[in-house]
């Protein structure tokens, strides 16, 4: 739900704009939100909100459910497929300073504001400094390399940062469980 109405939301309005803004070429914001009204994720959160009270016959929630159990094994491969190490040439210090902002700097910054300054606690809270400290958005990925922005530092900042993540997540925990 936490990536759904949050992340996909987000990246499905400001992410779309950020990334028309940041691509090559003259900027038309008609052309920008064409290109959010018809993002195939932001229509599939409107349909989810719409459909959210209507009752589908167990068959089909059996079957959705298979298909979209499918979605993140699918994903792995494709970032795995697109993966080239030799690309690390040219790209560390970007790499880098993207890893460490995604995976360290950011989520301490969040918990920095919701422990330190607002002096929140509970399980919510964990949820959303463990939300933080996630593997970068292999969705957010897909819509950099739409608009061309540096397809090898996606690539790799998707496949090192979903690796790195399996070591510092359990840290994340760690630290989190005294919140």
């Amino acid at each position: 739900m936490a990536d759904l109405a949050g992340s996909f939301f987000v990246l499905s309005t400001l992410g779309i704009f950020a990334a028309s803004l940041s691509s090559s070429g003259p900027v038309d914001i008609r052309n920008i939100f064409n290109k959010i009204r018809i993002f195939p994720p932001f229509l599939a959160l409107v349909a989810a909100l719409f459909l959210r009270q209507i009752q589908f016959p167990e068959w089909l929630n059996f079957t959705l459910l298979q298909i979209g159990g499918t979605l993140t094994p699918l994903a792995l491969v494709s970032v795995g497929f697109q993966l080239e190490l030799g690309l690390l040439k040219g790209e560390t210090v970007p790499l880098a300073l993207g890893l460490f902002y995604k995976l360290i700097l950011g989520p301490a910054l969040v918990t920095l504001i919701y422990v330190g300054i607002l002096k929140s606690s509970g399980t919510v809270i964990q949820v959303t400094i463990f939300e933080a400290a996630m593997a970068p958005m292999i969705s957010a990925g897909i819509v950099a390399s739409n608009y061309k922005l540096n397809p090898p530092l996606i690539s790799l900042m998707l496949g090192i940062g979903i690796f790195l993540s399996f070591l510092t997540l359990p840290v994340w925990y760690w630290l989190l469980k005294g919140i």
